[in-house]
């Protein structure tokens, strides 16, 4: 309760609310600092120990190590939400055959889409990854085996992304692609343009595509900045599967366009955007 005394102005009054709105700002900003500061040395830890933790599954043989990651992936990422405060949650809008392989695509516009990714592990999956990712700190240690890399800037690197991605599916392991290829970096649109990379490999090997919709990571972890870390909920949605059996390659930019607009529908259900 703000007690005005007899005699104060309105100038007065509303300098007083301006300076307690900005120490709130303040209080708020340094409360955000330390949370951010905690996360960082929770990822260190909890890094630090699932790579402990694929040392030891070695023995088993190169076959298995991919497997034994990313089990390990995906309990670093529930412990990491867990104690991060971040709610992970799943939402069906139609039925999902876990017993068959899927081209997943989602919409890519944080860091902490990755996270999220590793805990979808109702079924084998492999995510294609950044080659520039591996490159971090112990993360690269995790995320060479638990992904598949790609390096856009080296055309054998490509090609040998993609025959990894098309023997995974061989194996009945669905794979993860962000068909925008980077971030969005927008809170004007739902979604950038999408690559056909996607879109050609279902068509090629006949698999179904399943959109997923990464609703809450931008507001767990901005674009703009590491720093900008909160605690929350996450929630991941299943949209209806594209079957591509009728579609050839003459036709993937009609399937690609579909997928776009299911997708762009859908975050539209979810989000508000300026121009919804």
């Amino acid at each position: 309760m703000v007690i005005v005394k007899q005699g104060e102005g309105p100038n007065e009054i509303s300098g007083l609310f301006y300076y307690i709105s900005r120490q709130m700002k303040i209080l708020k900003r340094a409360l955000q600092l330390i949370y951010c500061l905690y996360a960082i040395v929770l990822f260190s830890i909890l890094t630090i120990l699932s790579v402990t933790a694929m040392f030891l599954t070695l023995p088993f043989g190169k076959e298995k190590i991919s497997e034994h990651v990313y089990f390990i992936c995906r309990y670093w990422g529930k412990i990491l939400y867990f104690f991060m405060g971040i709610q992970h949650s799943e939402i069906f809008e139609a039925p999902h055959d876990f017993n068959r392989a899927h081209v997943f695509v989602g919409n890519h516009n944080s860091y902490m889409d990755i996270p999220t990714i590793v805990q979808l592990k109702h079924q084998p999956m492999r995510p294609l990854g950044k080659f520039e990712s591996s490159k971090i700190p112990l993360f690269g240690l995790i995320y060479r085996h638990a992904v598949v890399m790609v390096d856009r800037g080296n055309p054998e690197k490509r090609a040998e992304s993609l025959r990894n991605l098309k023997m995974a599916l061989e194996k009945h392991i669905s794979i993860f692609i962000f068909p925008e290829g980077t971030f969005s970096m927008t809170e004007e649109y739902p979604l950038k343009s999408f690559y056909n990379g996607a879109f050609k490999l279902a068509i090629e090997m006949n698999i179904p595509i399943q959109p997923v919709l990464l609703i809450d990571s931008v507001d767990r972890m901005h674009f703009s900045s590491a720093l900008t870390l909160t605690p929350g909920k996450h929630r991941v949605v299943y949209l209806e599967t594209v079957e591509v059996s009728d579609y050839t390659m003459d036709q993937m930019d009609a399937l690609k366009d579909l997928v776009y607009k299911k997708m762009d529908e859908g975050m539209r259900r979810y989000r508000k955007y300026p121009n919804s």
